[in-house]
């Protein structure tokens, strides 16, 4: 099994002109499985964590919002014959487990970290407090929210939309496992094409799945642009920060005439997850 010490991926640390000063880094619980079926595999962990590091090191100001869908997902307490409200909470939990494993990581690689929980847990992490949470971007430590907004019903798409707002963050990134929103599935679709850029009102318009609507609205209502990228592709997120135009840009003066066919790409267009995992 790898473990936190084995991954040494070095990136590139060098300073250079920044397109946003503040972003709100949205992951899901799953991508932290790797190649597992459950849980948090170390060398994907260790991934992220040199990822942020990179960004973090140019002077970018980053928070990040983390699922709990390797763990825990909030819907299925139903299927198990549970109240929903008090499965919900259970995924909250597992969102912090992933947040406090993902601060762990950051640590070890010298990045000064906090953690702010939605859900009042005073001995592993801070109340989540906006004006303490801009004190903490603006000394240059990473900031990651967990527990969703500490409220049963919404996932964390949501909770990464709301404080993304309240932080007046540039811009929400949702790092997945696709290279960004396709016209259909590709997997089915040989004709699928990939947006470069796209409007809040196309997504809506053509039913493709970003967020889910909740989530959506607040960013469109609060002209926050989403910006969907392959999280696993090595260098993607300082490409991004450093104006570089990686996956599909969801915005008020997005294009779909921008749209750009790729063959190459095989991944799945992104799906709404479930909420307080995703």
């Amino acid at each position: 099994m790898p473990t936190l010490t084995k991954y040494k991926r070095v990136l590139r640390l060098t300073p250079r002109t920044l397109k946003y000063n503040r972003i709100l880094l949205k992951l899901s619980g799953e991508a932290l499985m790797g190649q597992q079926q459950y849980g948090i595999d170390a060398e994907r962990l260790m991934q992220y964590a040199e990822e942020i590091k990179a960004v973090a090191a140019t002077g970018t100001q980053v928070a990040v919002v983390i699922g709990g869908g390797n763990i825990f997902r909030g819907v299925q307490a139903e299927a198990f014959g549970l109240d929903r409200v008090q499965g919900d909470y259970m995924g909250m939990l597992a969102t912090v487990i992933n947040s406090m494993a993902l601060q762990s990581a950051l640590e070890k690689l010298g990045i000064p970290t906090r953690l702010l929980s939605g859900v009042t847990i005073q001995r592993v992490c801070e109340p989540y407090i906006r004006r303490r949470a801009l004190r903490h971007l603006e000394k240059g430590r990473v900031v990651i929210f967990g527990a969703g907004i500490g409220s049963p019903y919404f996932t964390t798409d949501s909770a990464a939309s709301l404080r993304a707002i309240e932080i007046e963050a540039d811009v929400v990134l949702k790092g997945t496992r696709v290279d960004g929103i396709y016209t259909a599935d590709p997997e089915k679709d040989p004709t699928a094409v990939r947006y470069s850029e796209i409007t809040f009102d196309e997504v809506m318009e053509k039913n493709l799945n970003v967020m889910d609507m909740t989530a959506f609205t607040l960013c469109k209502e609060n002209n926050l642009p989403i910006i969907v990228f392959d999280m696993n592709k090595e260098g993607n997120l300082q490409r991004l920060i450093e104006g570089e135009t990686v996956g599909t840009r969801v915005s008020m003066l997005g294009s779909t005439t921008s749209a750009t066919l790729d063959a190459k790409h095989s991944s799945l267009q992104p799906t709404t997850e479930h909420p307080l995992t995703n």
